[in-house]
């Protein structure tokens, strides 16, 4: 790329088509034809420079460890897939409740049976927690076929990230049969 001049000699449209001919001659990603688009892209560096800033980061800071990096990761993942949103925007019941109709007595419901865009919190974070197993269970996998570790640990991750995996999976299939009914058989 060219070297930019520092003086502020010359016109403002000596600067616009300066700026125009180096766009393309330097072959910018932006090759279209609309004059309005170039104008609305050559025209506000005619006379504006963004300013020449110096940031430095505070000596005391560090980065923060993989492990933490991880972690907050993994919570972050737990909160989007347990709809914490959902639940702060709508403000869903902890839990429901359903009236036995032969007995009449007030029975505790978990899922929100028949609604699928809707839950309760319990409920979100039950199947937070069983995609959250899964993903744990994908990284012992993934530790288990480290050769550098040693065979009965990797054995063990093998098993437990196998384990985790069924286990995630049998229950969110179970959540979701209890949450539509006559789903997937």
């Amino acid at each position: 790329m060219a070297p930019r001049s520092e003086h502020a000699g010359g016109s403002a449209s000596g600067a616009a088509a300066a700026a125009a001919a180096a766009a393309q001659s330097h072959g910018s990603g932006f090759d279209s034809m609309d004059p309005f688009f170039h104008a609305l892209r050559v025209v506000p560096f005619a006379f504006l420079q963004p300013p020449r800033t110096r940031l430095k980061l505070p000596s005391n800071l560090a980065l923060p460890s993989p492990m933490v990096v991880f972690s907050l990761i993994l919570l972050t993942y737990f909160s989007v897939v347990s709809g914490l949103v959902y639940d702060v925007i709508v403000e869903p019941p902890g839990i429901g409740s359903s009236q036995d109709p032969a007995t009449g007595a007030v029975r505790p419901v978990v899922f929100l049976p028949g609604r699928v865009n809707g839950q309760y919190i319990i409920e979100g974070l039950s199947s937070g927690f069983m995609f959250l197993l899964g993903g744990v269970g994908v990284i012992l996998l993934d530790l288990a076929v480290d050769r550098t570790r040693p065979r009965s640990l990797r054995v063990s991750f093998g098993g437990a990230g196998v384990a985790a995996i069924v286990i995630a999976y049998a229950m969110a299939m179970l959540f979701l049969r209890i949450k539509i009914p006559g789903y997937l058989w």
